[in-house]
């Protein structure tokens, strides 16, 4: 942080195991990200399902630290939690103190985002959806919304992960919906699927 900014804002990217948390903190950081990546090894092969995320070779064990700078005074920190059900007991850890989150989802798998929703809403930490692009059959804001029980105030959004414009366009949005929600307005769903 520069000497005169003094307000650090923590946003946390969530979602399954494969979904591009790092991808998108990698792509939208200004400095070089901090990863705790790992090559997969067959060791691993008894505890991570890969049969759904061909050619990831790599994954996250701690997680993934990024930065923006907003203005002068305030800066805003990322960061990607592992998405393997084995690593979930360091969520609880990652979410003290976070302002907001995006769970990231891939919709060709679902199933994989439910526990990151389930322990948002425990913790009352306000978050977006963020579905991430991957090329597979498109599905409509209002069966996404329907199958992940969205409640309607919860924005939802499509991305690309990999682009920096996309992925800041995502912060943009969660930054958006904490600012409603915190200035005592309700804040609209956004649905911004193309």
């Amino acid at each position: 942080m520069g000497a005169s900014a003094d307000n650090g804002l923590k946003i946390v990217v969530v979602g399954g195991f494969g979904v591009g948390k790092t991808t998108m903190v990698r792509s939208v950081s200004e400095i070089r990200p901090l990863n705790t990546e790992e090559t997969m090894t067959q060791a691993g092969a008894a505890f991570d399902d890969i049969s759904e995320v061909r050619g990831k070779s790599a994954t996250t064990v701690a997680f993934d630290f990024g930065r923006i700078s907003l203005d002068a005074r305030n800066v805003l920190y990322l960061f990607g939690a592992p998405g393997q059900e084995r690593f979930w007991f360091l969520w609880d850890r990652l979410f003290s103190g976070t302002l907001g989150a995006v769970v990231l989802v891939d919709t060709r798998r679902i199933d994989d985002s439910w526990y990151a929703i389930d322990r948002l809403e425990h913790h009352g930490t306000p978050f977006i959806v963020a579905c991430n692009d991957f090329g597979g059959p498109e599905h409509s804001p209002e069966a996404v919304r329907e199958a992940l029980d969205l409640d309607p105030r919860v924005p939802l959004v499509s991305c690309d992960a990999r682009s920096r414009e996309s992925s800041k366009q995502v912060l943009i949005t969660l930054v958006e919906h904490l600012r409603a929600r915190y200035g005592g307005h309700a804040a609209p769903p956004r649905q911004e699927f193309v």
